[in-house]
């Protein structure tokens, strides 16, 4: 699969678990093995607000990738989408 969008859930640094909707895919050009796209959290705090590196994104079925969050962009007064870098194998 080359694509994924749906549900999943951000597992923060800290340990605490955010969910919300995923659109990935992976990148034609660059390493193998590179992926990246966007997440909408369900719920926005301080702690997403301020999400980097160290992070990852668990989908359906228990699989898990490597993320960092690269940009984070306020779309409504309570809603962010975040931009999302993958490194190592894409769990789609």
């Amino acid at each position: 699969m080359t694509t994924y969008s749906g549900p999943a859930t951000l597992i923060l640094t800290n340990g605490a678990r955010v969910t919300g909707m995923a659109s990935l895919g992976l990148n034609r050009r660059g390493a193998p093995g590179s992926w990246s796209g966007t997440f909408r959290p369900n719920e926005v705090n301080d702690d997403i607000r301020a999400a980097g590196d160290g992070l990852h994104l668990e989908l359906p079925y228990d699989q898990v990738g490597k993320v960092a969050v690269t940009n984070v962009r306020r779309l409504l007064a309570t809603q962010v989408l975040m931009t999302l870098n993958g490194t190592g194998p894409a769990p789609f």
